[in-house]
């Protein structure tokens, strides 16, 4: 079966075609600039990049283009749009709603909406991808795979927050959590390098990136993860606060005259590692500035892995102990000092880092030492992979 992921944004769309039996990347790329200019980026297996500059006045056109480039006759990898069987979407939250991946219905597309003012930034784009593939393949099943849905299995003492009980009843503030097909991909990925069952592994994935969050997953399931009713709560992140005292907001709102919406355009865009260095939300950038003497660069890296060694510990509390801790995505795949500091908090867990096999990048490598009580791995996250799986599973 092939499949077609389909990861789509304001103004951008992002795509794959799996191969569902071999699980090769038949071809990759992305549409960006839409409802702009436009730019088409397209690779084939085994081919050279192409970028096309094209009109894209909305997702519909951009669709089309990527379904004219996988068919083109001389570097398509498809002969015809027949030999597309389905399309899996990435859909940012599904509230309460959605537990698991689903086929996508007019119900399911308008509960989904529904739940757009939890995400007004993700699940009206997400939806945009959507109905543009289904003007161009009518008769394609799709599926909707939830960021929140992997997630749906924490207990209430993990998702609801202190406030009264009322507003969790009217309006389902409670924790959900993101990047759930990342942490279901890299925790099921433990299990089989590690050779154990699945159910009966303690694992913390620690999703390091310029939107970074850490899953706790006991027994195959979540039962903790950082980010809450956004994307915004947990860790500092490359341009968000993460946790912050809600007072804060209050103050700074007082200080500098904001509304709701400049505090926030603050948390969520000026804040972060960008924020606390004053120079760059990219890791690399802040490694460069920290090695020429930047203190406040120096500084940005050591609240990021500080924060997050303080939540695999609080998860190693909340699941009774841990067997492995997995870092996956930007940073935590390529930035070995990171790691380093990270686990420099968690030798009482008894772990013990190996220093050489610390400096591979965006490969799949055992980072612990043959004697150290707690695997920590490096684990590559592959999203689109995980979507395929999800979408083979409901389709098939």
């Amino acid at each position: 079966m092939n499949v077609l992921v389909i990861n789509c944004g304001s103004s951008s769309l992002k795509y794959q075609v799996i191969h569902s039996d071999s699980e090769e990347v038949l071809a990759k790329g992305i549409c960006e600039r839409i409802g702009i200019d436009g730019r088409l980026v397209y690779q084939p297996k085994d081919g050279e990049k192409e970028v096309t500059e094209a009109a894209m006045p909305t997702h519909t056109e951009a669709v089309r283009m990527v379904l004219e480039a996988l068919v083109n006759p001389r570097t398509g990898v498809l002969k015809s749009l027949d030999e597309i069987n389905a399309v899996g979407h990435r859909l940012v939250h599904g509230g309460e709603k959605f537990a698991a991946s689903t086929l996508l219905t007019e119900e399911v597309i308008q509960a989904v909406e529904e739940c757009s003012d939890l995400a007004p930034l993700h699940n009206p784009a997400n939806l945009i991808g959507v109905r543009a593939c289904q003007e161009v393949l009518k008769d394609v099943p799709m599926v909707a795979v939830f960021d929140t849905a992997f997630h749906q299995t924490m207990p209430k003492e993990a998702y609801l927050y202190g406030i009264p009980y009322e507003y969790y009843e009217k309006y389902k503030v409670r924790k959900y959590g993101f990047h759930g097909t990342s942490h279901s991909y890299v925790s099921k990925r433990a299990a089989e390098l590690l050779n154990k069952p699945y159910d009966d592994l303690k694992t913390i994935v620690c999703h390091l990136g310029n939107g970074a969050s850490i899953c706790a997953v006991k027994n195959g399931k979540s039962v903790d993860t950082s980010m809450g009713l956004t994307p915004l709560e947990g860790l500092v992140m490359g341009t968000r606060s993460g946790d912050i005292d809600p007072s804060a907001i209050e103050f700074l709102a007082k200080k500098e005259n904001l509304d709701m919406a400049g505090i926030m355009n603050i948390l969520n865009k000026e804040s972060g590692v960008y924020g606390l260095s004053g120079i760059s939300s990219d890791f690399r950038d802040l490694e460069a500035a920290s090695n020429e003497g930047n203190e406040r660069a120096a500084a940005a890296r050591e609240v990021f892995c500080y924060r997050t060694a303080k939540y695999v510990g609080s998860y190693a509390a909340a699941m009774n102990g841990v067997d492995a801790i997995c870092f996956t995505a930007g940073v935590g795949e390529n930035d070995g000092k990171v790691r380093e500091m990270i686990c420099s908090y968690l030798g009482y867990l008894g772990i013990r880092l190996d220093s050489e096999a610390n400096q591979k990048r965006g490969e799949e490598v055992m980072l612990s030492t043959p004697d150290s009580k707690v695997a920590v791995m490096l684990i590559p996250t592959n999203e689109e992979l995980a979507i395929c799986r999800e979408t083979v599973a409901i389709v098939g």
